[in-house]
């Protein structure tokens, strides 16, 4: 047995893996303490006990007060440096790391993909790992004070990931408290955006829960993978999507009974923002200093954010347009159409005449136009005229069709038990 000096050096040694485990997610570990029922506490007696403690020397390989992984998504016209600044990595060391890269390791990035890194507090890069293709990786990884860059053959490895959280203040926040990769909050948020609006339904108590896969390369993670099912509760309103590829290579996000979740129009052309200026017949023009109608939702967001097709489309106009500055109008199916103005510029597939696809990127959000800051003016017009989007019933899509019932049926089975138990565990630590 420990004596007093003893099991304080034990503790003292070890709290570090204390500390780690309770940093897990809830639903993952639950630790409990507590005393059994009737116990009296009053007359117990306390004694403060106080040792000197030699804490243990850093091991060399030692990352510094403590290291995590982050994932980034690779944007048009990124660098390793910008890259690495936005994973957390400071100035310094991003410039080291970039600079590693020799020969057939000065790789290019492809937009769209995912770069993970594992980055100090301090800003110290240990590893970052970016998967070119199925069977390439390129990798990162610290020597000492510098970096060496390589590319190595690899057959990843996927695994099931589950995870639940509670909204506190925002999606971001609760996912990144549960340990989502933002990836993953993304592709959830694009799927139930049919049903939600997560600029405006969100409130504190929802809660999510989701199945991911993730690519595993030598027992590290290199890519986080496909969105497998999610379940969603936003003000007591439970809402789940599975997802679905037939036999003949069409895939989407489907309700468990069959229904899909892509529906005929986006609720907002941008995932995440705030609206600045609702829908109204009076308002004060910041910029002409009058009362006149705002005949649209105006959503702030950082210059360069990309900006959504809200439904298929074609390209009925593309370019300046007085006060709306840089502007692209969509004409959709029947009398719908939508304008999405003061763009910064266009993106390569908006010019008129072209078809668009539902969540294509079409333009960024900028400041042209009759505008005193960054964001995007959004009317959405039936039969040319500007309607309120936020109270207009839009139209649904279609259900799967009947030939891939079944299959669908075995598929999502497994997954929807998996949120089944997940939502117990999320409920049951709540409790």
């Amino acid at each position: 047995m420990f004596d007093k000096k003893q099991a304080l050096v034990f503790l003292s040694r070890h709290k570090i893996w204390l500390l780690a485990l309770s940093a897990l997610p809830l639903f993952e570990v639950v630790t409990a303490f507590g005393t059994a029922p009737d116990t009296l506490t009053n007359d117990i007696q306390q004694e403060t006990v106080a040792y000197p403690v030699t804490l243990p020397q850093p091991l060399p390989n030692d990352s510094g007060n403590f290291d995590f992984w982050r994932e980034e998504r690779i944007l048009r016209g990124d660098t390793l440096v910008s890259l690495l600044a936005r994973l957390g990595v400071n100035p310094e060391e991003a410039r080291a790391a970039a600079a590693s890269q020799t020969g057939n390791t000065a790789i290019r990035f492809i937009d769209g993909r995912s770069v993970m890194a594992r980055v100090t507090s301090e800003g110290r890069l240990l590893f970052l790992r970016y998967l070119l293709d199925e069977q390439k990786l390129f990798s990162i990884e610290r020597a000492g004070d510098a970096f060496r860059a390589s590319l190595s053959a690899v057959q990843p490895e996927p695994r099931v990931i589950m995870r639940s959280g509670e909204i506190r203040h925002s999606l971001f926040g609760a996912t990144d408290t549960a340990d989502v990769p933002d990836s993953i909050a993304s592709q959830m948020a694009e799927i139930f955006s049919g049903d939600i609006d997560f600029h405006r339904d969100l409130r504190q108590g929802d809660h999510f829960s989701v199945v991911y896969e993730t690519l595993y390369q030598g027992g590290n993670a290199i890519r986080t993978g496909r969105l497998l099912a999610a379940e969603f509760v936003n003000q007591g309103k439970a809402y789940q999507a599975i997802y679905f590829r037939d036999p003949n290579g069409h895939e989407g996000y489907y309700s468990p009974d069959g229904k899909s979740m892509k529906r005929a129009f986006l609720k907002s052309p941008l995932p995440f923002s705030r609206i600045s200026s609702g829908f109204s017949m009076a308002r004060y023009h910041p910029v002409l200093k009058e009362w006149r109608a705002h005949r649209g939702i105006d959503y702030a967001a950082p210059p360069g954010t990309p900006v959504r097709a809200v439904a298929d489309a074609t390209v009925s106009f593309s370019g300046r347009q007085g006060g709306y500055g840089n502007l692209v109008i969509l004409k959709h199916q029947g009398s719908y159409s939508t304008a999405y103005g003061h763009l910064s510029r266009f993106a390569k597939g908006s010019r008129r005449g072209q078809r668009v696809q539902q969540g294509e990127v079409i333009g960024y959000v900028g400041s042209t136009g009759l505008a005193t800051g960054p964001h995007l003016h959004y009317e959405f017009r039936v039969n040319n005229v500007q309607t309120n989007p936020l109270a207009l019933k839009l139209p649904s899509t279609y259900p799967l069709e009947a030939r891939y019932r079944a299959q669908f049926t075995a598929t999502a089975a497994p997954l929807t038990d998996r949120l089944a138990r997940l939502s117990g565990r999320n409920v049951a630590a709540l409790d």
